[in-house]
């Protein structure tokens, strides 16, 4: 299967200080395991900028024009005490939301079969009307509307194994009957959203708290219990992945036990829903992932689960 891979060098320069977690040694260690072997036959594209439009359909142009303003001239600008500014965030925010505007349009389009963005900063974190948690604006967001309003695709679904609860994406979704949220999270934890009992007002919302200490074998109950038959009902037009990889067991920033097999398992069973229900069409963004080694290998073995098709 045709596998498409956007990135940017621009991702190399959003800059968030010494011993932050969120690096640009990240993207680095990503770009290094995706050129590796058996990935010769990845179609590669750069980013090009989301427009003002399409990074404000989730949240507002005013909010957007905020963000962007927000980047310093030199030196560092906190927008909360997790989430830095230097001076080329603003381009790296407008790149990693126009990787997945390019993403969609080549899947959509029938270019290729799926896409694979590896962005930052990430974007599952970022709400409707705030920025937080390493996030500016929330990248799958934009995504999955400009798939309905440029591709007339009704019905998006989302699905977040991140370790991380993609709080930004569930409030920009909540009141959207055709928008889905799936989330598979260690909980409680940061942010402290994603009980059970959160469903959307449209039964829209679908989350599987995971406890602190969960491996791989209790990751995929929770997988095959609650989030595949969910998805899978919701008969999504287009599938988007926020892909985050800190449920690893090394990673730094959780205390879960999965490894790279349990990453290349969830989305050949994500790639399962899409081939039913959507022409296979799945679009993933890089979201979390803190430990370099852990995160390279997780994203290798998510590419690869791609590859397969």
């Amino acid at each position: 299967m045709t596998v498409l891979l956007v990135t940017d060098d621009i991702f190399l320069s959003h800059d968030t200080g010494p011993g932050h977690p969120e690096s640009i040694d990240r993207i680095r260690s990503v770009n290094s395991a995706l050129e590796g072997e058996g990935f010769a036959h990845l179609v590669r594209k750069s980013a090009v900028d989301a427009t003002d439009s399409q990074m404000a359909a989730p949240h507002s142009k005013d909010l957007v024009h905020a963000i962007l303003d927000a980047a310093p001239d030199n030196g560092y600008r906190h927008i909360d005490p997790d989430t830095v500014m230097s001076p080329d965030t603003d381009e790296a925010i407008r790149k990693g939301a126009g990787a997945l505007v390019t993403a969609v349009d080549a899947v959509v389009q029938g270019e290729v079969s799926s896409a694979f963005c590896a962005v930052r900063p990430p974007g599952h974190h970022a709400e409707r009307g705030r920025p937080m948690g390493f996030c500016f604006v929330n990248n799958v967001a934009i995504a999955a509307l400009h798939a309905r309003k440029e591709h007339g695709l009704k019905k998006v679904a989302v699905v977040d194994f991140d370790v991380h609860h993609g709080n930004g994406t569930q409030d920009i979704f909540w009141d959207d009957p055709d928008l889905f949220f799936a989330s598979s999270h260690q909980y409680p934890h940061y942010p402290g959203t994603g009980a059970a009992d959160e469903t959307g007002a449209h039964n829209n919302v679908v989350n599987a708290p995971l406890a602190a200490g969960t491996d791989g074998g209790g990751f995929r109950k929770a997988f095959e219990r609650e989030i595949l038959p969910a998805v899978d009902s919701f008969a999504p037009d287009i599938v988007l992945i926020s892909a985050g990889f800190d449920a690893h067991k090394d990673d730094p920033l959780s205390d879960m036990g999965l490894e790279e097999d349990d990453f290349f398992w969830a989305t050949r069973q994500i790639m399962g829903i899409a081939q039913r229900h959507a022409d296979g069409r799945v679009v993933s963004a890089l979201e979390g992932g803190y430990n370099l080694r852990a995160l390279g290998a997780s994203a290798a073995a998510h590419v690869k689960a791609l590859m397969k098709g």
